[in-house]
């Protein structure tokens, strides 16, 4: 599994959404409210509200809980003002990591994400100390055993997508942000279901982790994930296919 996907591709095969789908639909609530009250309540001329609804389907959310975000996020006076705050830090072995929150009391979300570094053996850093190592990006990935390469190949690359590439299991697809939305709309026109898509920081160069250091920063990661405000985790680190299993099982 390519590095640079690694926490994504690891997050769906555990399963992590589904065993904690009550605490994910209160984040991706978050995240469309956020949306809704800095862009409006039309996701077509609201790209950043379109994409945290596209998010919400994929995960299951019920259409009423969405529509109740979006109205939220528009006309209540009284709902939370949150600010998007990206946490920067290492795991053990040197390993980069990239939290994004979605807060409404930035000291308390400091000091969690702190502890949380603390606990797993690593350090909460300062503002730009890892993240010129990563690139904003869209990602996808695909079944291999849904799709012929080469239809997905075409597909893809003429919808805007930078590469696509074959990492065993899966198609990966990647792309600049602004090309994310004509790909998601090309694949769901075709009928090509993604395990994965989204807009994530993907790290321009990765860490190969053995099973004793892979295992403490799976838990890093996974604490980071479980905290109320944290919307995305990643991070630059690849375990080999060899002890993934023993690592991640």
């Amino acid at each position: 599994m390519a590095g640079h996907s690694h926490w994504a591709g690891i997050k769906h095969k555990k399963g992590l959404a589904d065993k904690k789908r009550g605490k994910l639909f209160g984040k991706l609530s978050r995240a469309i409210i956020v949306a809704a009250q800095s862009g409006g309540g039309d996701p077509d001329s609201n790209l950043s509200l379109r994409y945290a609804i596209e998010r919400a389907r994929k995960s299951s959310m019920p259409k009423d809980n969405i529509e109740r975000a979006i109205q939220k996020g528009c006309g209540d006076s009284g709902a939370a003002i949150f600010t998007e705050i990206v946490y920067e830090g290492y795991g053990v072995a040197g390993v980069a990591v990239l939290c994004v929150a979605l807060t409404d009391n930035r000291n308390r979300t400091a000091g969690e994400v702190r502890k949380i570094f603390e606990v797993a053996g690593g350090n909460l850093g300062s503002t730009g100390c890892v993240s010129w190592m990563f690139d904003r990006k869209g990602l996808f990935t695909v079944d291999k055993t849904s799709v012929e390469e080469e239809t997905l190949f075409e597909l893809a690359l003429e919808s805007g997508a930078d590469d696509v590439e074959d990492e065993g299991e899966v198609f990966q697809i990647t792309s600049s942000v602004e090309s994310f939305q004509g790909i998601l709309e090309a694949l769901q026109e075709a009928e090509i279901e993604t395990e994965i898509s989204e807009i994530t920081h993907i790290p321009q160069n990765t860490v190969d982790l053995d099973a004793s250091n892979g295992k403490k920063v799976l838990n890093l990661l996974e604490a980071l994930e479980d905290q109320d405000d944290v919307q995305s985790v990643t991070a630059n680190f690849n375990i080999p296919d060899e002890i993934l299993a023993e690592v991640a099982g």
